[in-house]
């Protein structure tokens, strides 16, 4: 399986020495899909690359690095637009990790600007946002809706001229998910990175991420969501990342994450069945990259659904979506 590759590779670069044409046409489909091409770049730098593949890295790296100062200067136009708000700009993601420098941000891809808000300062930071030319992606009135009265964030954003995408949150999960994570505790313990913009705390980085790939997505991307929880684990005080996982009722999937870094990305770690799920679900790829295990895709799209709302609201959502077009991909 082509994704196995890319997990050997990212875990040991040596090992690509051992492939053939057919390895490095899975290696590299398998980290495009993923978008972890710049990251398997970053990886192989230095090391040795056939011929035919060093210029699709090469191009990795710099695009890699061009998407990093793209990031950076949207997080300083989104942190000009708020700036005459009494409110913290919490930067998330990808753009956290370049913005603080972390080995996470390294080659990584970036595609939405990802901010953290206090939700009672929503309304001022949309009319903000607004009036420095962002505006709406989704104009249809049900999701408008439904992103304002259930989920963590407000409808994507796009802005005008630039044509780049925020995601405004003002917490980590929807709300109507299992977990609640503190989002106040959160902002308030944030570090700050440069005038007004600032970045989660050690661990609670690592506590966001693991929300986002095993207590509400279907695990779509999941190897570089894994990867980021691999590099910014090591920064993290075990005791102290278990306490707020803890308090965000996140410390099973905490503890699950850490297994399954461990045993793709580390020195290994005994699994059990439900982690095995998950590890299939993530090294569901063929050797063009493409995904396999098709029923299992389907039945984490439902979990994710399962995760989010309460049966009834479920059924609800899926048949609304369904009757306008939408089909999982």
């Amino acid at each position: 399986m082509s994704a196995a590759l890319l997990v050997r590779a990212l875990r040991d670069p040596a090992s690509v020495a051992a492939l053939d044409a057919t390895g490095w046409n899975g290696l590299i489909a398998a980290a495009r899909a993923e978008r972890l091409i710049g990251t398997l770049a970053w990886r192989l730098d230095g090391g040795a690359v056939p011929a035919a593949a060093a210029p699709i890295l090469d191009d990795a790296r710099r695009d890699a690095e061009r998407e990093a100062r793209q990031a950076l200067w949207e997080a300083d136009r989104a942190a000009q637009a708020l700036r005459g708000l009494d409110v913290r700009l919490l930067l998330l993601k990808g753009t956290a990790y370049v913005a603080a420098g972390l080995r996470a941000g390294q080659g990584r891809f970036i595609g939405d600007l990802d901010i953290l808000v206090p939700r009672a300062a929503m309304p001022q930071v949309e009319e903000a946002l607004m009036a420095a030319g962002w505006e709406w992606v989704k104009p249809d009135p049900y999701d408008d809706a439904y992103y304002r009265q259930w989920m963590h964030e407000l409808p994507p954003m796009i802005h005008r001229t630039r044509d780049r995408m925020i995601d405004v949150h003002h917490t980590v999960l929807p709300l109507t998910a299992r977990q609640t994570p503190d989002a106040e505790a959160m902002i308030a313990d944030a570090v700050a990175i440069t005038d007004g913009l600032y970045i989660l705390s050690t661990e609670d980085r690592i506590v966001h991420s693991v929300a986002h790939m095993l207590a509400d997505g279907d695990l779509q991307g999941g190897l570089r969501n894994l990867w980021d929880i691999y590099c910014l684990l090591p920064d993290a005080d075990p005791r102290t990342l278990d306490a707020r996982a803890d308090r965000h009722g996140l410390l099973r999937h905490v503890s699950q994450a850490r297994r399954l870094a461990a045993a793709l990305y580390g020195d290994g770690e005994r699994l059990t069945v439900w982690d095995r799920l998950v590890r299939a679900r993530l090294l569901a790829r063929d050797g063009w990259g493409r995904e396999t295990r098709k029923l299992l895709v389907f039945a984490f799209y439902l979990r994710s659904h399962w995760l989010r709302m309460p049966p009834q609201m479920l059924v609800r959502h899926l048949w609304t979506k369904w009757r306008k077009g939408h089909r999982p991909q």
